[in-house]
C-alpha cells in the first residue's frame, strides 16, 4: 500500500537472529501504521500474561505512513508494549529527529523480542541489522549514550536511548533522544533496559512510495502558509507548552501539594512570561516542523549557572513546582535536567516525589523530605534510579509505593499512571478522559482540557463530555496512525484528515470511516487490556479526587457524575 512498506522487522535478541513479516494490504487499510499497527502486532505476538521485564514481551517501535513524507506534523515515532508500570496496554511518543530515520530502515515497524545475553546496542538499517556490544556505554547517562551511539554508528544515524533507570528497570524509566525529547510515559525504558538494549540507532536511504507526493508538498506548502498567522502556532513559538501553567492557576486546576489544591501562590515565578523574561530561552523545532515549541534554556546566574536543558515543558513544571511545591524555575530546569539524564518520566517523578513528601510527614519514611526541599527530591530521584534504600519502594510508582507504605487512600493514579497537569475536579472532561484512557490517566487521549480551558465546553457539568471526549480520542488515535504531532490538532481536523490520508495512502475514508478504523483500534487495544488483567470497574478515578472538593470549598467532581460519564461513553463505544 502506498504510504507503507508492508514490512514488520523482527529481531530476536536471545538469539541474535532477524525475520521480516509481511504485512498485507487488508490489515494496514483496517489499521493503519503507528497505534494501529502496533495495536495489531501485540495481539499477534505478546503472549496472555506475560511478565513486562521478561524476555518474552515484545517492545514495539512504529512509524505511520506520513513519517518521512515532508511533512511537518510527521516528526514523531511511537513505542508500544505492555507496561511494567501499569500491566496493560503500553504507549509512548517522541518528537525530534528519529522519525525520518526509522522510516528510512525500510520498515513500518521494528518488534524487539527475547533478551541481550549481555548489554548491546543495534544498528537498523535498509542493510540489515548489526548487534554492537555495548558493555562500556552501560551505566552512561542518556545524553551521554545518546552521543555515544550515534559517534560510533556515524553515517548520520539517530538514537533513541535508555538512561540508568531503564538499565535498572525502575517502572517508569522512559527512552530518550534528540538531548531533551522523551517517550516518557508507562516505563518502556525499563522494557528496554530488561531486554539488555542500550539503545537503537537507526539510518537509511530506503524511500516509501506516496500516492500523490504532488499532493503531498502541496499540502505541507498549504500548512506552512497557514502556520505563519496561525494564533496557536505563534504562541507555541513564543511561549511553548509552559504557556498553560496561567491557565491551569486561573482556573484552579494546577494539581499542588500532592493534589490537595488546585493552584500554588509562587504560580507567576513559573509562567511562561518568567521564563522568557528571566531565562531568554530559544526555540527548537522537530524535524520540518515550524512550531518550533521546544525551549532550550540556559539558567544565567545562581548555583545552577550555565545548566543548559531542554525545557521546561508545562508537564514538568506542574510535577515539580506544583506538586512539590518548587518555587524557582532554575530548581525546577536542574529537577528536568536530572530526570532526563537518569532517564526518569518527569511527570511520574514529581508525582512519586509529592508522595514521599507527604508520606515523609506523616511519620512513613525515616528521611525527612519537605514541599520546596530541592536537594532532597534530587536525591529521593538519584536512590529511584539506582534503586537504592528506599529509591526501590518509589522506583515501582505511585501505586506499588502507596501499598507498601500503607497510603492507598491518599494516592493518586488510574490503573497505574499518575495523572499529568489537569486537576480533574476543576476540568470534569479531564476526569473521564483519566479514568477511560487505555494507557492508564493520560492528558493526550484526548486533550479535552483544552476545549475546557477555553471555555468551548463548561468544565464544571459532566454533561456532553462522553461525546466529547470520544471525538477528541477518535479524531487523535488517527493522528496516532499516521504519526502526527498533537499540537496541530487545531489546524488539522476531521474535514482534513480524509484528504491527507488519501494523497497518502490511496485509502478513499470520509469521516465515518475514520471513526470506524479509530474503534477497530480502541476495541482491539480493549480486548488487549482485558485480556491482560484490567477491569471496567479500573475506569474510574483516586477515591480521594471524588471525596474531596478543591479548596476553599472549590470544585469537585462527584462519584454519580464520573459514574454516569462512563456509562455514557462506554454506549457510544458500544461496549
Amino acid at each position: 500500500m502506498y504510504g507503507f512498506f508492508n514490512r514488520v522487522l523482527h529481531i530476536h535478541l536471545t538469539h541474535r537472529s532477524t525475520a521480516v513479516e509481511e504485512i498485507p494490504d487488508e490489515v494496514l487499510a483496517q489499521y493503519l501504521g503507528g497505534k494501529g499497527l502496533a495495536a495489531y502486532l501485540l495481539l499477534e505476538h505478546a503472549p496472555a500474561g506475560v511478565d513486562p521485564l521478561s524476555p518474552g514481551n515484545p517492545l514495539i517501535v512504529s512509524v505511520g505512513p506520513a513519517s518521512g513524507s515532508g511533512l511537518p506534523p510527521a516528526s514523531r515515532y511511537g513505542l508500544f508494549s505492555k507496561s511494567p508500570q501499569t500491566g496493560i496496554f503500553a504507549e509512548s511518543y517522541a518528537g525530534g529527529h528519529v522519525a525520518p530515520r526509522i522510516k528510512a530502515t525500510g520498515y513500518d515497524a521494528v518488534v524487539l523480542q527475547g533478551r541481550s545475553e549481555r548489554p548491546a546496542f543495534l544498528e537498523i538499517s535498509d542493510e540489515g541489522v548489526v548487534f554492537h556490544d555495548a558493555a562500556s556505554f552501560w551505566g552512561l547517562d542518556a545524553y551521554e549514550a545518546e552521543e555515544s551511539l550515534e559517534r560510533a554508528v556515524g553515517q548520520g544515524a539517530k538514537a533513541i536511548v535508555i538512561g540508568p533507570a531503564g538499565e535498572k528497570g525502575v517502572a517508569f524509566a522512559c527512552v530518550g533522544n534528540d538531548r531533551g525529547r522523551q517517550a516518557g510515559r508507562t516505563g518502556l525504558g525499563a522494557v528496554l533496559g530488561a531486554k539488555r538494549v542500550k539503545g537503537l540507532v537507526f539510518h537509511g536511504r530506503a524511500e516509501c512510495p506516496l500516492f500523490d507526493p504532488a499532493g503531498i508538498r502541496a499540502y505541507a506548502r498549504s500548512l506552512l502558509e497557514k502556520g505563519r498567522d496561525d494564533p496557536a502556532a505563534r504562541n507555541y513559538r513564543t511561549y511553548g507548552t509552559p504557556m498553560v501553567v496561567a491557565l491551569a492557576n486561573r482556573t484552579g486546576a494546577f494539581p499542588s501539594y500532592y493534589w490537595s489544591a488546585g493552584t500554588v501562590p509562587h504560580w507567576e515565578r513559573l509562567s511562561a512570561e518568567a521564563l522568557l523574561e528571566r531565562f531568554h530561552p530559544r526555540p527548537k523545532a522537530c524535524f520540518g516542523c515550524f512550531f518550533a515549541c521546544g525551549k532550550v534554556t540556559t539558567v544565567p546566574d545562581g548555583p545552577y549557572a550555565g545548566l543548559t536543558v531542554e525545557g521546561p515543558e508545562y508537564e514538568t513544571i506542574y510535577a515539580f513546582g506544583g506538586l512539590c511545591g518548587v518555587e524557582d524555575l532554575a530548581e525546577i530546569l536542574y529537577l528536568n535536567d536530572l530526570c532526563d539524564r537518569l532517564g526518569l518520566d518527569t511527570i511520574t517523578a514529581g508525582n512519586v516525589a509529592g508522595l514521599a513528601i507527604e508520606a515523609s510527614r506523616r511519620g512513613r519514611l525515616e528521611m525527612k523530605l519537605g514541599y520546596g526541599d530541592v536537594d532532597g527530591i534530587a536525591d529521593l530521584l538519584r536512590k529511584v534510579a539506582s534503586r537504592e534504600g528506599v529509591g526501590e519502594i518509589f522506583s515501582r510508582g505511585v501505586r506499588e509505593a502507596a501499598r507498601v507504605l500503607g497510603l492507598e487512600d491518599l494516592a493518586v493514579h488510574v490503573k497505574g499512571l499518575e495523572p499529568a497537569g489537569y486537576d480533574p475536579r476543576a476540568l470534569k472532561g479531564m476526569g473521564l478522559a483519566y479514568a477511560v484512557s487505555d494507557r492508564g490517566a493520560c492528558h493526550l487521549r484526548a486533550t479535552v482540557y483544552k476545549a475546557e480551558f477555553s471555555g468551548w465546553s463548561d468544565r464544571t457539568t459532566a454533561e456532553g463530555k462522553a461525546a466529547l471526549v470520544l471525538d477528541f480520542e477518535d479524531r487523535h488515535t488517527v493522528f496516532d496512525t499516521l504519526i502526527f504531532c498533537r499540537f496541530y490538532r487545531d489546524m488539522i481536523g476531521w474535514e482534513e484528515l480524509p484528504v491527507v490520508i488519501r494523497l497518502l495512502t490511496g485509502l478513499e475514508l470520509d469521516k465515518a470511516g475514520l471513526q470506524a478504523l479509530s474503534q477497530r483500534i480502541a476495541d482491539a487495544i480493549r480486548r488487549y487490556n482485558l485480556r491482560e488483567g484490567m477491569r471496567p470497574a479500573d475506569d474510574t478515578l483516586p477515591a480521594r479526587l471524588l471525596r474531596e472538593a478543591l479548596p476553599p470549598g472549590g470544585d469537585r467532581l462527584s462519584e454519580e457524575e464520573l459514574e454516569r460519564m462512563v456509562r455514557e461513553y462506554y454506549a457510544l463505544r458500544g461496549w
